[in-house]
């Protein structure tokens, strides 16, 4: 019977014993997995702050980039505007481009001032300017305009002028192409050689080129740069010559008579007319001994 109360006291000790160990395991389990937690969010805090300061890194380095592009792109545009600037002023060393004051196209209206190195004067020497021309290269000018020609079509033309009408020519030849105004060639009479009939006769409107008025021993008002003719086919040059009629281009016959009704036809109603007169310009066909429809001088 002592026996019996003894075992179970030692029985109920030992399961008291048991109870407090495994209490103390679980304390001692929770106290790791907490501490298991705090490292692992100690891990990930630094991990984060790691990231961030990556982050900061990259976001810091990608702005510089984008300073230094900024800034390179920047250069490239000033340089290139600089350049252009350059361009528009100088055509290369020997053909300096006008500066002019009422065109608004200066694309595809401009003058150019040239020299004897120039690849310009390379196509009009020994042609338009012959070897006893008077005229100083520094008092003519290139101009390249735009015109509408017989086939209603965009088409570039090409004058040599005296700088006096340049600036004229590049404002007159705007505005007739702007009004669609039709002129079927503007080519340098140096394509042909310089031959005033064969010029006209192509019906080429043309300025300079060096020679003598018709007939007599005088020097043209073309000879100086100072004369342009339009469509010169369908407004000949007439004059009587020693009791014969004279016509230039020989080819222009069926449009002597200035009464008939024909397209291309220079009068007091035409626009080329108007505007020739607007800028101080004379017009042949105002003539008395002779009459030149096709001629506006100045």
């Amino acid at each position: 019977m002592r026996c019996n109360r003894k075992c179970r006291y030692i029985a109920y000790i030992m399961c008291i014993a048991l109870a407090l160990s495994l209490s103390g395991c679980a304390k001692v389990e929770k106290q790791v997995d907490s501490a298991d937690v705090e490292r692992n969010e100690t891990k990930a805090n630094a991990k984060e702050e790691i990231s961030s300061k990556e982050e900061n890194t990259v976001s810091k380095a990608e702005a510089k980039l984008d300073a230094e592009n900024s800034k390179d792109i920047e250069g490239n545009k000033e340089e290139k505007e600089s350049s252009k600037e350059a361009t528009d002023k100088i055509v290369n060393a020997s053909e300096v481009k006008m500066t002019t004051t009422n065109v608004k196209d200066t694309e595809n209206f401009y003058g150019i001032e040239f020299t004897a190195d120039s690849d310009i004067f390379a196509r009009i020497n020994g042609k338009s300017y012959k070897d006893d021309c008077t005229v100083p290269l520094s008092d003519l000018r290139y101009l390249h305009v735009l015109h509408v020609g017989f086939d209603g079509q965009t088409h570039e033309g090409e004058i040599i002028c005296n700088k006096a009408i340049a600036e004229d020519l590049l404002e007159i030849f705007e505005q007739l192409y702007e009004a669609g105004y039709q002129i079927e060639k503007i080519k340098l009479v140096d394509e042909y050689n310089a031959e005033d009939e064969a010029s006209m006769a192509d019906n080429n409107s043309s300025c300079f080129n060096f020679r003598f008025i018709s007939h007599t021993t005088k020097i043209s008002n073309h000879g100086k740069g100072m004369a342009i003719d339009i469509n010169p086919l369908y407004n000949p040059y007439i004059k009587t010559v020693n009791g014969n009629l004279n016509i230039e281009p020989a080819n222009s016959t069926p449009y002597v008579d200035r009464a008939a009704d024909f397209p291309h036809k220079i009068d007091e109603t035409d626009l080329a007319y108007q505007l020739f007169i607007a800028h101080g310009f004379s017009w042949g066909g105002a003539w008395n001994s002779s009459k030149d429809y096709q001629h506006f001088e100045k």
